[in-house]
């Protein structure tokens, strides 16, 4: 099969075209901006990229345009088509779908060999606990497939089929996102995955732009629950009301909860070696340098998921003390003149305080200047700039890039006193860092994007 995916450089995307790259089908693809690493990786597999969405791509004649959600009927002010190939797909009745769907399709329910599918949903955590449990399956002798929204460094690729992925009911451990899957499908992405295994690992209001309200996005968690088989297992957070919310809607499988309080399986202990409990007794332990009590609770996520599978929970546990965690989560870029830059994905006010709580435990008293940006599109339109403060609390100082909001940055952080300054520009960022920044210092960047190379140019300035 010929597929030609529109918005390929985006990393779920991407991953599908790796996916169907290793399946053996032809793939081509078009983004606007195609740039390292993405197209790097992309084009080292065998991938024709092409710029933008022109229109003539559809002389390429694929047997399927799989489009990406980046993708939309939006028009210029002008009112030319922002996406004049989608235009042309349409006008030509030619066959496209989304990328969820075409995976469900073609690589997780192949005819006669679909995969025992693992999938990871939450609002926090994702792309943290697929990649646990996707070593755990690895370190165990799985030797799963798996398609994660960053990359392992176990693994040092965010996708693959996996060694057993020619067998029925191989294991394949999937990111679930409930963002929408396309345009023309509004329905979350996870809907099309028809897990046997799913973790409900936490769930907040998130994704303001799609959703009205925390009760929308319960609709489709639920959704979720409503494809995995009786023989089935659902893993979820017991001390979430949200996911007891969404599990009161009906729960056709096997549900197991987890917590470090309430729940069939707990934890015990401090983040850096703590015990795994089921049932009232010790089953297993992990000592690790993985930080955050929020990891703690991934990792059992991960342990009770494998369980369904048959791994025994202490083979389980001894594997995860070789996990090496995920670019960009609490990630060290360097160290200049004693003070230590990092990188991470938090984005969302709960990840930015469980981010910082990781570090602080690490640290101890050392001081922690956070530097961020409020750059996903429910942080972009203010929805929850209040509870920034909230967020900051163990930090010494925080930088806001305020470059872009429509809301006041100044005024939301304003709580946080002296201990809070607002960045019109990155540069402005860097140049507040190295003015105060000295020996001892742990400075935290924490984005969903690029940050503009911000952690370069902090440890640049501090040189």
């Amino acid at each position: 099969m010929h597929i030609h995916i529109l918005g390929i450089c985006g990393t779920f995307m991407g991953g599908v075209a790796a996916l169907a790259r290793e399946a053996g089908h032809r793939v081509t693809g078009c983004d606007s901006g195609v740039y390292p690493p993405m197209s790097d990786q992309l084009r080292d597999l065998g991938i024709e990229l092409m710029e933008g969405y022109d229109a003539d791509q559809l002389k390429l004649a694929p047997d399927c345009f799989v489009v990406g959600n980046v993708v939309s009927r939006a028009r210029t002010p002008q009112g030319a088509a922002r996406y004049p190939l989608m235009e042309a797909i349409l006008d030509a009745g030619a066959a496209y779908t989304s990328g969820p769907q075409w995976l469900g399709e073609h690589i997780l329910r192949r005819p006669g060999l679909a995969s025992h599918v693992l999938a990871v949903a939450g609002t926090h955590g994702k792309t943290t606990t697929t990649s646990m449990l996707a070593w755990v399956l690895e370190a165990c002798g799985r030797e799963p497939g798996f398609l994660v929204g960053g990359v392992p460094l176990n693994f040092g690729t965010s996708a693959r089929l996996g060694a057993t992925s020619g067998q029925a009911s191989a294991p394949f451990v999937i990111e679930a996102d409930e963002y929408d899957t396309a345009f023309f499908d509004k329905r979350s992405k996870f809907v099309h995955y028809r897990p046997r295994t799913a973790i409900l690992n936490n769930l907040e209001f998130d994704h303001a732009d799609i959703f009205d309200d925390l009760a929308a996005i319960e609709r489709q968690f639920h959704h979720l629950v409503r494809t995995i088989p009786s023989q089935g297992r659902v893993v979820f957070h017991a001390e979430q009301e949200s996911l007891k919310r969404v599990l009161q809607q009906g729960c056709w499988s096997q549900a197991m909860g987890f917590g470090l309080q309430n729940g069939e399986w707990r934890i015990e202990g401090p983040p850096h070696d703590f015990g795994v409990w089921h049932q009232g007794r010790e089953v297993a332990r992990i000592a690790w340098s993985v930080a955050g009590v929020h990891n703690q609770l991934n990792a059992l996520a991960a342990l009770v998921a494998a369980d369904h599978l048959g791994v025994p929970v202490a083979e389980a546990a001894q594997a995860l003390k070789g996990f090496e965690n995920v670019r960009r989560r609490l990630e060290k870029k360097g160290v200049v003149r004693g003070v230590t830059v990092y990188d991470d994905f938090a984005h969302h006010p709960t990840a930015i305080h469980t981010t910082v709580d990781g570090l602080r435990r690490q640290v101890g008293q050392a001081r922690i200047i956070a530097v961020f940006e409020p750059r996903s599109n429910t942080m972009k339109l203010g929805t929850m700039k209040s509870q920034l403060p909230w967020s900051l609390e163990q930090v010494d100082l925080a930088i806001c890039h305020s470059g872009g909001l429509d809301w006041n940055a100044a005024q939301a952080l304003a709580p946080m006193g002296e201990r809070a300054q607002v960045a019109p520009t990155i540069e402005d960022a860097v140049r507040a860092v190295a003015t105060v920044a000295r020996s001892g210092d742990h400075v935290l960047c924490m984005s969903n994007g690029g940050f503009g190379g911000i952690h370069d140019k902090i440890l640049d300035a501090l040189a």
